[in-house]
């Protein structure tokens, strides 16, 4: 059991760390530049939306963006406002990193890894961010096949068959699952790819796993919240904002799941695509819904939250 779970960690960590050395290439690819475009290309929520859309895309993380707009609204540069729409284009810039960990590029795997190492050797700038592009890929498409390969055997585990089935009959569970197991890793792409492992094994249903899914929504606001912490009230309001519109998102499309589970499985027979399809459309339905809402909801966060300090 031990040496499982040893394994299983392993891989989440490599996992981690490809999306790190991922991030890291991309980053240092465009500069600064993801600050200079918050900063001015936000002037309006559907602005600000593609340009968190965007940003997310290229940085591989909704975390990482909700932090640097933390940051941004800490210090000033955007306001708490701006920051609603930067919001719902990380909820959507994110669900392209799930759409790739579902390609199927396990023939890659070694020259990714072998052509980014050499180039992570060569001392300029673009050759060495393409390495950690190419090495980072490598990584996690190393832990996908881990996390398909201990699948199996973790769903042999007592606890975790027990866990596997119950989620696989309640949704609310499936849902706190998510939560706390992104709240966990700091990673609701990792929680998304182990979940994919399980589906893919059919060791959970695609109701479960979308409910799984869901909660990770919800489990990735930590990030958000924990930058905050010690920061003035805007950048305060800012990480709650995150964190009602992930809510209130889920609980808005929680009682349709069965509908998203028949939609995408017209599209695909695969249950690792499936899933990242209901990434998509749910992240994407949410946030157009939410963008000419986005004065209302900032009232309402600032009425709720507006003394709050923590």
């Amino acid at each position: 059991m031990l040496n499982i779970l040893s394994f299983f960690s392993v891989y989440i960590a490599i996992f981690l760390f490809g999306m790190t050395i991922l991030r890291t290439g991309l980053y240092n690819l465009s500069r600064n530049k993801m600050k200079e475009w918050l900063i001015k290309l936000t002037r309006s929520p559907w602005q600000g939306m593609m340009v968190g859309t965007i940003i997310t895309m290229i940085l591989q993380s909704s975390s990482a963006v909700m932090v640097i707009t933390v940051g941004l609204v800490a210090t000033g540069y955007l306001s708490f406002h701006q920051s609603i729409g930067i919001i719902l284009g990380t909820n959507i810039g994110t669900t392209f990193t799930t759409e790739l960990i579902t390609f199927r590029l396990d023939e890659y795997i070694v020259p990714m890894l072998i052509a980014g190492a050499a180039l992570l050797l060569i001392q300029r700038r673009v050759p060495f961010c393409l390495g950690s592009m190419l090495f980072g890929l490598g990584c996690i498409f190393v832990s996908m096949n881990g996390f398909e390969k201990l699948a199996l055997p973790l769903a042999n585990l007592t606890t975790v068959s027990h866990i596997i089935t119950q989620a696989n009959t309640n949704e609310i569970l499936g849902l706190g699952l998510g939560t706390i197991l992104t709240a966990i890793i700091q990673s609701s792409t990792a929680t998304t790819g182990i979940i994919m492992s399980f589906l893919n094994e059919n060791l959970l249903t695609l109701h479960a796993g979308i409910a799984i899914l869901f909660g990770a929504n919800i489990g990735t606001c930590i990030t958000a919240l924990l930058a905050s912490i010690g920061a003035n009230r805007e950048a305060k309001l800012t990480a709650f904002a995150h964190t009602w519109l992930n809510i209130l998102g889920v609980a808005f499309f929680f009682p349709f799941i069965q509908t998203f589970e028949g939609v995408v499985s017209q599209l695909t027979p695969l249950p690792d695509v499936q899933l990242a399809h209901v990434s998509l459309l749910f992240n994407v339905v949410c946030s157009i819904l939410a963008l000419p809402l986005t004065g209302i909801l900032a009232n309402f966060i600032t009425k709720i939250h507006g003394r709050h300090s923590f």
